[in-house]
């Protein structure tokens, strides 16, 4: 088949990055850049019937991510980890939830208690999704979000109103982006979605139908970035240099091995680290470690590798348990 490259944005929102022609699509697939690329089938395969080398130290690893009790009684600004990519962020008066997922997830169980119940997670104006894998986009999680919120405004990728749709969400309110585009927000504060080096899928047959990212949440001047699932990539420099140094980096850190599979669509803490560096970041929030087991390391290597990075300036580290506030 013939290689046809197209590019898509949503004409009813703005492009931030000057120059920007949209998101890479070839003969209907979004791409993180113009080289093609396939469903690591075989790759997958591979990981699955080895043996992994880590084994005997995830048996020996009794890593549990600490929580304490979640109190929705406070007012402020503040941020708060639910687990994995779940956060609560309330910025202005403005509540908004990440990556929703509450529960267990195919083939995989939840390791960490959630430290609320989530019955009570109310008056939440957006809902923010990354991309379309089933840690991050829950359909269980997400219609319980939509139940007890209402009225929720549901900000998203292209192409993510679709897979919404066949699973019979209808959020009141729902908007699509690319990549370097501004949301249309009515609240005091911009959402912009920017790249992330990953990839989408949940079926057989819808690869990369669904574009993936970040969010960059920008208030009285400050700059708050949800990374979603991310690998390392040139795109942070480039993110840095269209919106300038960010103050709070929300990044993940964890289910990177083995390298052979994870290298294109993971970061390890190392790379993370070098992700807040090319972002000028000021304060580093590590998440997508320790709830739910889905690589080949142990729970809580990531997080002994990620406080090794920051040795040298262990403050601008802010490691989160499940529950904490983080006040801005």
């Amino acid at each position: 088949m013939a290689k046809k490259i197209t590019y898509h944005f949503n004409k009813e929102l703005p492009i931030i990055k000057p120059d920007w022609k949209g998101n890479i699509a070839i003969n209907g697939q979004f791409h993180n850049d113009s080289k093609p690329e396939k469903p690591p089938v075989l790759d997958v395969l591979k990981w699955k019937l080895s043996t992994n080398p880590q084994k005997q130290e995830k048996k020996q690893d009794t890593f549990q991510l600490p929580s304490v009790p979640l109190d929705f009684l406070d007012t402020g600004d503040k941020i708060v980890w639910l687990g994995h990519a779940t956060f609560l962020i309330t910025i202005n008066g403005v509540n908004i939830i990440t990556d929703p997922c509450f529960f267990d997830i195919p083939t995989t169980k939840r390791k960490a208690v959630v430290p609320c119940d989530i019955n009570v997670i109310k008056n939440i104006d957006y809902l923010l999704l990354s991309h379309d894998h089933r840690d991050h986009f829950d359909v269980q999680s997400i219609r319980k979000v939509f139940t007890t919120n209402p009225k929720i405004t549901t900000l998203v990728p292209l192409n993510m109103k679709q897979l919404l749709k066949r699973n019979k969400l209808n959020p009141a309110t729902i908007q699509e982006a690319g990549w370097y585009q501004s949301y249309a927000i009515t609240k005091d504060i911009a959402i912009t979605f920017v790249p992330a080096q990953h990839w989408g899928r949940r079926g057989l047959f819808d690869f990369n139908k669904t574009l993936w990212g970040g969010f960059l949440l920008n208030y009285n001047g400050k700059k708050i970035y949800f990374s979603g699932d991310t690998a390392y990539s040139p795109v942070f420099k480039e993110i840095n240099k269209t919106f300038g140094a960010i103050d709070i980096c929300i990044l993940p850190i964890g289910a990177y091995s083995p390298k052979y599979i994870m290298a294109e669509s993971h970061c390890t803490p190392e790379e993370a680290f070098q992700i807040f560096n090319d972002l000028e970041g000021k304060t580093f929030i590590p998440m997508h470690y320790g709830t739910y087991d889905l690589s080949d390391e142990p729970l809580g290597e990531p997080i002994k590798r990620i406080q090794k990075c920051f040795e040298n300036n262990p403050s601008t580290l802010k490691i989160l348990s499940l529950g904490e506030k983080y006040i801005l």
